[in-house]
């Protein structure tokens, strides 16, 4: 699909290149209980809006068709996708944008994950949502980490506890990074809710696919 025509504002101070805060000085830990935490590092990303408007014109975006109550409906956004898939090697990585691989090595020294696939969501206006959900590849495995950066204009990112609870609200700036953690897939739910306006926004992600044994 062609890049969709958008109205984003770069900002003016923003760095045109981009450079990771490898040391995670600005990384603040949140234990939600159970086993699950969550990181949020602040202007984990230099130069976030500068690959905003590169991912936006150099990505062949794609909208989905997912299975919602017993029914297929159009994903309100768009995504991407590089690295492995049904237990196949993720010759695929290579493919994806060398600002984001560049990410991985840095991403690895902290939570020695061992990252291997990356997805690009664009929520293109406030239309633009996913509903409250845990990631359904990493629901398999007890304990879990998933990295997402967010570029573009701000946006809530909202937890709650599965089963029902009082929820938490994250407010992503681009360049933020936010890191979930522990059994955080199994116990809590995430979503990107409606809202009346909003720029657009992209969201990068971060996962292990394939483990060394199922490989």
């Amino acid at each position: 699909m062609e890049a969709p025509a958008l109205p984003f504002q770069p900002s003016l101070l923003g760095a045109a290149a981009t450079e990771p805060a490898a040391s995670f000085a600005s990384a603040r830990r949140t234990d939600l209980g159970r086993g699950a935490w969550v990181d949020h590092v602040p202007g984990f990303l230099d130069g976030a809006d500068a690959l905003f408007t590169a991912l936006l014109h150099g990505t062949s975006w794609r909208q989905r068709e997912v299975p919602m109550y017993g029914r297929m409906v159009t994903e309100p956004r768009l995504s991407a996708w590089w690295g492995a898939e049904d237990g196949v090697p993720a010759e695929r990585l290579a493919r994806a944008p060398a600002a984001l691989r560049d990410l991985l090595p840095v991403l690895d020294a902290r939570y020695e994950r061992g990252f291997d696939a990356i997805g690009l969501n664009l929520y293109r206006t406030g239309r633009d949502s996913v509903a409250w959900h845990g990631d359904r590849h990493e629901r398999r495995r007890p304990v879990t980490t998933v990295a997402v950066l967010s570029l573009g204009s701000p946006r809530r990112f909202l937890l709650r506890p599965v089963g029902g609870g009082a929820s938490r609200a994250v407010e992503m700036f681009s360049g933020d990074l936010l890191v979930m953690g522990g059994t955080c897939q199994h116990t809590w739910q995430h979503c990107i809710p409606k809202v009346a306006r909003a720029g657009p926004r992209m969201s990068a992600t971060f996962r292990r696919r394939l483990h060394p044994t199922e490989r």
